[in-house]
């Protein structure tokens, strides 16, 4: 069946930096869209980045542009997530997605907490 588990989480003071990472499994990877989500607590779950299917454009939401970079290895079948800049405000449960390109077909990651804090 279709997994992806999410891991590189944890506490950061601001300014520090992370990498997250999505392992995928199931699914012909290079056929999804690839995208990171966060959700803070009382706030709507929101798409930060994505990567396409090729791999070869990405998008970021203005909040994190410039700070945040995604990027996708084909062969180990992973996405990530770098985070530079933290501030408190990134503090949330990240969360990765796959989509079907072209369709509606999706999947979730279990989530990882962030939680940027002096």
């Amino acid at each position: 069946q279709v997994q992806l588990v999410e891991s590189g989480g944890g506490l950061v003071q601001p300014g520090g930096s992370l990498e997250l990472s999505c392992a995928l499994s199931g699914l012909t990877f290079s056929s999804y869209v690839k995208n990171w989500y966060r959700q803070a607590p009382g706030r709507e779950r929101e798409l930060i980045a994505s990567v396409s299917a090729s791999g070869r454009s990405t998008n970021y939401a203005d909040s994190v542009k410039g700070r945040f970079t995604i990027s996708a290895d084909n062969p180990k079948k992973t996405v990530y997530l770098q985070l530079n800049s933290l501030q408190p405000d990134d503090t949330a449960v990240y969360f990765c997605n796959a989509r079907l390109t072209n369709t509606e077909i999706n999947y979730w990651g279990q989530g990882t907490q962030v939680t940027v804090s002096s």
